[in-house]
């Protein structure tokens, strides 16, 4: 695939990713507020405790087929691959549900003390058995970096599961609202995989396929273990340590901040893996890619997460009500750690595409262990949830040292590099931040201080990029045309 043809389905990509995430996130944010106003924090909390332990054992789930397919170059993939994944994923998928079922849900009940953990978790976790039919499908989309399909799937399934979880909780049902919420997204995707792709699974294993796919696949789930530990570990300790109310108070500014974040740079990191792939032997063109992918991404979270971090107490007071108060300080410290994170955001993604997921596991392994899991543990102890939000922020700073390490050492990614692709959003922020800061200590409306962080943020950004962004705008626009014209 030539640069310019590979550069337009990055933009293609990245537009359709964009579709999908503004109704996905519009939709789902819609949902959450109405959900967080008709039920309670130690509702949102129980099913945190459910989800804390039902997914350190999904991250076993499609043991690193999906992104194994994808890493691959064509010409290394024969059709037995695909069908031995697919077989692969549906009988180990049925083991570990039969593991949540039988283990997983009676543990999680007498750790956290709560019994209704025991009939959520199985509920919970039905999407363990739809997960791996459709790993395959839409590793065959993200390959051919068909964007547009996933974000119809995404936004589907999205839509339906929200309106399924409004009316639950309207008739009453609490916390099984959330509960079905989740479970509806996996299952309403299935038939729309299988329709988008045309592809169906013939009764073919081979070993040397699953060899092929599980030696990669394995270091990748080493990976996801250890981010999940990362970041569950702060959800464990509250629900264990404080209460389902503080765990709910917590998850709110989680989803609203890191989650947010993490969904947000998934954009990106859906286009430009397999892009990575692609370029693995062309260290220039990738490092081009990187720097660009971590500029475009600070542009768009940062006046997001300036917005929380000025604004945070009367966005939570006049959206999710006074019940939600707890929620404003971890929800402004965990929007600076965003921010610190954004530095060297979808690293791990660029790392993997390199084919070195076993660099990308230790990596995650030493943060795990020797920074996420200390530092919050003693954050918690000492200072409860603000406690786990600082040493979050803690954290987020310390990742930034180790990645830029391994960013010089395997692409010659300097730090003064990294700044100057940075330097559009941090002017811009400051800016934003000085503006909507002062605004509203002079008690102008939030509204009315949103926009202007908004608007000075939009401004400082078009001075320097303007050239930039215009090329953009028209390359798109073009491709658009000739897409129209066929």
């Amino acid at each position: 695939m030539d640069s310019q043809n590979l550069k337009g389905k990055v933009v293609t990509g990245v537009f359709w990713n964009v579709v999908q995430l503004v109704i996905n996130r519009s939709f789902d944010f819609a949902i959450k507020l109405i959900l967080a106003r008709l039920l309670f924090p130690n509702q949102f909390g129980i099913v945190g405790m459910a989800t804390v332990f039902t997914s350190f054992v999904q991250v076993f789930n499609d043991l690193g087929i999906g992104a194994a397919l994808v890493q691959r170059k064509e010409e290394q993939l024969r059709e037995e691959h695909y069908h031995t994944s697919f077989w692969t994923g549906v009988i180990w998928s049925v083991g570990i549900y039969l593991l949540i079922f039988f283990v997983v849900a009676p543990l999680a009940a007498t750790f956290y003390k709560e019994p209704i953990l025991k009939s959520i978790i199985p509920i919970l976790s039905i999407g363990v058995l739809s997960s791996p039919i459709n790993l395959v499908h839409n590793a065959q989309l993200t390959k051919q970096m068909n964007f547009k399909k996933l974000a119809f799937i995404s936004n589907v399934s999205t839509i339906f599961s929200g309106v399924l979880a409004l009316i639950l909780a309207y008739f009453g049902l609490g916390v099984w609202a959330l509960v079905f919420n989740s479970v509806a997204t996996f299952i309403v995707a299935m038939p729309l995989y299988f329709k988008a792709t045309g592809w169906y699974p013939k009764f073919i294993w081979d070993k040397q396929a699953f060899h092929d796919i599980f030696g990669f696949g394995v270091y990748t789930t080493g990976t996801n273990l250890f981010n999940n530990l990362i970041q569950k570990i702060d959800y464990l300790l509250i629900g264990k340590l404080l209460s389902a109310s503080a765990l709910g108070t917590y998850t709110l500014a989680f989803v609203l901040t890191d989650t947010f974040r993490s969904q947000l740079m998934n954009i990106m990191n859906k286009v430009m893996y397999p892009v990575y792939g692609k370029k693995q032997d062309d260290p220039l063109s990738l490092k081009r890619y990187y720097l660009n992918v971590v500029r475009y991404n600070s542009i768009v979270i940062y006046p997001i997460m300036l917005f929380l971090v000025v604004l945070g107490e009367p966005f939570i007071l006049n959206f999710f009500g006074s019940k939600w108060h707890d929620t404003i300080l971890p929800l402004k410290i965990l929007a600076l750690s965003v921010m610190v994170h954004m530095m060297v955001n979808s690293h791990g993604s660029l790392i993997r595409g390199l084919g070195r997921p076993k660099l990308e596991m230790n990596m995650q392994l030493f943060k795990a262990i020797c920074l996420y899991a200390p530092l919050i543990s003693l954050g918690i102890y000492k200072y409860g949830i603000i406690g786990a939000a600082l040493a979050y922020l803690v954290n987020k700073a310390l990742e930034v040292i180790i990645a830029q390490y391994f960013l010089k050492k395997l692409l010659n990614v300097s730090f003064t590099e990294l700044m100057v692709a940075l330097k559009a959003p941090i002017v811009a922020s400051m800016v934003a931040f000085a503006i909507s800061y002062l605004l509203f200590n002079a008690k102008v409306h939030f509204i009315l201080c949103a926009l202007s962080l908004a608007a000075s943020y939009a401004g400082v950004i078009w001075l320097f990029m303007k050239s930039e962004l215009t090329v953009q705008i028209q390359q798109f626009k073009n491709r658009n045309k000739k897409q129209v014209a066929i």
